[in-house]
């Protein structure tokens, strides 16, 4: 399998995740600038800044701001993805299985003009087997839980490079330990 590598992103990257990060904390919190700045001890010209990337604040600030609005600053593992071939189609497999907020992980999904319920177990079982296949990364870290995958892992019909992909992941959250 052939890894997806992806290159540093530059400082303006950053700035403007950043200030997305805080307008959208801000935002959920129906908050209007003015009054997370106040109750965050910033300026509005200040928030204002970093919401459009024009400035970045300390972690300590940034923490701050999200505090504020209802919301914890929180270390995330980064998922990578590992891509390959089965069946002449390309398939990606993560370095971790992704969690996703039970709302999310129980939501639709469109594939392929069909709608798919991932409440129902059933239609998360058809999801998730075209997902596996055929997901590109993106799709993968929307609509794919890895509890929910480990616990449907056995029911799913897949070709043997994508089954032997995912394989290690499963049996890493199951627990089993792998001779070698």
């Amino acid at each position: 399998m052939m890894m997806i590598s992806s290159s540093v992103p530059d400082v303006t990257f950053w700035a403007e995740r950043g200030g997305l990060l805080l307008k959208q904390a801000r935002h959920a919190a129906s908050m209007k600038q003015s009054a997370l700045a106040s109750v965050s001890g910033t300026s509005r010209t200040t928030l204002s800044a970093y919401e459009h990337g024009r400035k970045s604040p300390t972690l300590e600030t940034a923490g701050r701001i999200l505090d504020a609005a209802g919301f914890r600053l929180v270390l995330e593992p980064k998922i990578e993805f590992t891509a390959g071939i089965a069946d002449g189609r390309r398939f990606f497999v993560p370095s971790r299985l992704p969690r996703l907020a039970a709302a999310q992980a129980l939501g639709a999904v469109w594939l392929h003009g069909t709608a798919y319920d991932l409440a129902d177990r059933d239609q998360r079982r058809e999801a998730y087997t075209v997902l596996l296949r055929e997901g590109d990364p993106e799709q993968l870290l929307d609509h794919v839980d890895g509890v929910l995958l480990v616990e449907l892992w056995d029911d799913l019909v897949l070709p043997a490079a994508v089954r032997s992909g995912w394989l290690p992941l499963v049996e890493e959250a199951r627990g089993v330990r792998t001779c070698g």
